[in-house]
């Protein structure tokens, strides 16, 4: 975990938000990408972290397949055996969070269980994003993309 993404895990929500909000998009991920869950207001938020990557979500595999690198799909991976399960189309759209430029992470047409899920992050600095979670429009979790190119 990088020493961007372990600060990410001390700040509170609203301080996350405006990072998110200073963000551009940045380029879009081509490829396997670690996930790390942000739980903000915790002080067990790297416990947290730490579980939840061991046995639930380690990450997504981004398969950018648009020429320009503007769409694509990705899998998330998850169980202890990383597998590759719930798909998702990758695409830029305005962000639910300021209308600005954001990649959309859209479980809507390809997910019976997660179709009201949306992810969007933006690239914080090289090879690292700040993502948000909604469920339906309500926003429910932060969570960090390691991606080396």
């Amino acid at each position: 975990m990088s020493t961007t993404v372990q600060q990410w895990l001390d700040m509170p929500r609203e301080q996350l938000d405006d990072l998110y909000r200073r963000a551009e998009p940045g380029a879009i991920p081509n490829g396997d990408t670690r996930g790390t869950p942000i739980v903000t207001g915790s002080p067990l938020a790297r416990g947290y972290a730490h579980f939840a990557r061991l046995f639930a979500w380690q990450g997504k595999v981004f398969d950018m397949f648009a020429e320009d690198g503007s769409a694509g799909v990705l899998v998330n991976k998850v169980t202890p055996l990383s597998l590759s399960f719930v798909v998702a189309k990758v695409y830029r759209a305005p962000s639910w969070l300021d209308d600005r430029e954001t990649i959309v992470i859209d479980y809507s047409s390809t997910s019976f269980f997660f179709r009201a899920v949306r992810d969007e992050i933006r690239e914080i600095e090289p090879g690292v994003y700040l993502g948000k979670v909604w469920l339906g429009k309500t926003r429910i979790l932060d969570f960090a993309l390691e991606y080396k190119a």
